[in-house]
Formats: structure tokens, C-alpha cells, sequence
């Protein structure tokens, strides 16, 4: 097989040596280059520590293109090496050496913040598992998935803005995970195309709908009535973590409202195309985003 080859943003930085300033736009060039659901560039995270979240970002991304990217039969052996690379550049990061500009961006990063290391290597565990993991057996199973690819984001996050309190990481946590389902069961369709389900077996069980079915990529009755199910779960944890905004202060909140209507809309948007994600993958349009931007204010 034709060898991989490593993402840009691991490979081309270790051509120079690089300083601490220069590794922070780095990692805020990194991070703008790239959209997604969580608003790590969002502009209500305060400016003094966007070049902190860009260090966690960037981290993050390229440890999801080792996993994920351009994903081909027979690779999982050398991704799982880029990966224990990354995990070995962390451990010497954690030690204050770095040569990689994410590194010494992230360096600086967990030492002025004292963030735990171990959220990020809870990250690199769920990178791991989306290169062996295929299926998920129970629900169980699943959030156990997303206590290490969900939570930790969610955690580092509120850390940054100074809060260190079991009640609102269990509360983000709740948040988190929510998220992370909606984006699992609005991309059920787009997963079987890398032989991924997480649909739990047991639900499949349960609603007597086979992996051959969904193969066939049609929204049959049983199939919404699974579907339906499980984002009922989904948002049954966003109205856990629902407080959580109103817990803390400044742009934070307005941050958390935004992106706990982003997400109850994605089910929302779900359930507006009658549980069929095959047909169309369900988004949240720009017209969307204004609403949730109204409901978020007031």
C-alpha cells in the first residue's frame, strides 16, 4: 500500500525551528482554516485567550486527520503510529520540551492555565478508538465513547475562563455528549460510507433493524422509529446540562446559549425531515443561526 502521507500541519513545521510567538499564529491560522460545530473561533471567546483555545484547537485537528483523514482499507497500523507519535510529542510537551510549533504553543498554554493533561489524552484515546472502533454495542458503549472524544473539550473550555467545578463540568458534560450524539445521527448516512455505525447494536436489536438495512440507505419505518429514539436521548442530556449557561458569567454565557440551541436544533432539524438523514444529511442554515443567535440573547 502506498504510505500516507502525514497533514501539513504535522509534518511542514518541524522544517525551521520555531518561537513561542511565531507557534501561536500558527495555531490561530490553523484553527481559522478550518470550520466546525464547537466555536473555538468564535468571537465571543474573549481575545486574551483565543491564542490559548487556537493552541488546543490545533492540537485537536490535527490529531482527528491522523484518525480520520482520507481514511483507506488497511491504513489503521500507520495511523495508530502518527498517533502514539503525537501522544509521545504530548508526554515531552507535559515536560516542557517541544519543537513542533503546536507543541510549544500548547506548552505555554497548559502551564499558564494549569490544564489537566489528561483531557487531552482522553482526546487521543477517542482518536485511537475512531481508527479501531467500528460499531458500538450498547449505549453504554457509546458514552463511554464520548467521555473521552466530547467531555474533555467541553471541560477545557470552562477551565479556561476559570471555573474548576464538578457541578458545571458534570453539567458540561451533559452538554458535550448531547453534541456529540446530534452530529452522530445527523451523519448516519455520511459514517456508513467509512463502515462506521454508532447506532448501538442493542437499539438496532431492539427496533429489529439490520446493518444490511441501513446499508440500503432508506428511511424505513422501523429505521425512524430508531432514530427517533435515540435523538430523544440526545436531547433528554441537553436538558440536563440546560443550567449551565446561567452558571456563569460574560461572554461565556452567551457562548454556551449559542451552542446549546446549535445543537438542540440539529435534532431539531432532524425530526423536521422525518428521522430520513439518508435522503439529506439535516444542517443548520444561516437562517438558522440567526434564530438561534435571537433565542440566545433573549
Amino acid at each position: 500500500m502506498e504510505k500516507l502521507q502525514l497533514p501539513a500541519s504535522a509534518a511542514a513545521p518541524l522544517e525551521r525551528s520555531w518561537t513561542e510567538a511565531e507557534s501561536f499564529v500558527y495555531c490561530a491560522q490553523l484553527t481559522r482554516s478550518h470550520y466546525e460545530n464547537f466555536p473555538v473561533g468564535s468571537s465571543l471567546i474573549p481575545q486574551e485567550l483565543q491564542p490559548a483555545v487556537h493552541s488546543l484547537y490545533a492540537f485537536m485537528r490535527t490529531a482527528d486527520d491522523f484518525s480520520d483523514e482520507d481514511r483507506r482499507e488497511g491504513d489503521e497500523s500507520e495511523r495508530m503510529e502518527w498517533l502514539n507519535s503525537w501522544e509521545q510529542m504530548l508526554s515531552d510537551c507535559e515536560r516542557g520540551k517541544a519543537d513542533h510549533p503546536i507543541f510549544i504553543a500548547l506548552s505555554a498554554t497548559l502551564k499558564r492555565y494549569q490544564l489537566p493533561v489528561q483531557w487531552l489524552r482522553d482526546l487521543l484515546h477517542a482518536f485511537k478508538m475512531d481508527v479501531t472502533v467500528r460499531r458500538y454495542a450498547t449505549y453504554e458503549d457509546l458514552l463511554k465513547y464520548c467521555s473521552y472524544s466530547a467531555n474533555p473539550v467541553g471541560r477545557l473550555i470552562l477551565t479556561l475562563f476559570g471555573y474548576r467545578s464538578d457541578e458545571l463540568y458534570q453539567l458540561s458534560d451533559s452538554i458535550c455528549t448531547a453534541l456529540q450524539l446530534a452530529n452522530h445521527w445527523q451523519d448516519v448516512g455520511v459514517d456508513l460510507n467509512k463502515n462506521r455505525i454508532y447506532l448501538p447494536q442493542e437499539s438496532l436489536t431492539r427496533y429489529s433493524v439490520s446493518e444490511a438495512d441501513l446499508f440500503r440507505r432508506v428511511a424505513t419505518p422501523a429505521f425512524k422509529q430508531l432514530l427517533a429514539f435515540e435523538v430523544s436521548r440526545a436531547r433528554d442530556l441537553f436538558i440536563q446540562g440546560r443550567p449551565l449557561p446561567n452558571k456563569v458569567q460574560g461572554r461565556l454565557k452567551w457562548e454556551l446559549r449559542f451552542t446549546w440551541h446549535g445543537g438542540v436544533r440539529i435534532l431539531d432539524k432532524i425530526e423536521k425531515a422525518d428521522f430520513d438523514v439518508f435522503r439529506k444529511r439535516p444542517v443548520v442554515t444561516k437562517a438558522d443561526w440567526f434564530g438561534i443567535a435571537l433565542r440566545s440573547l433573549f
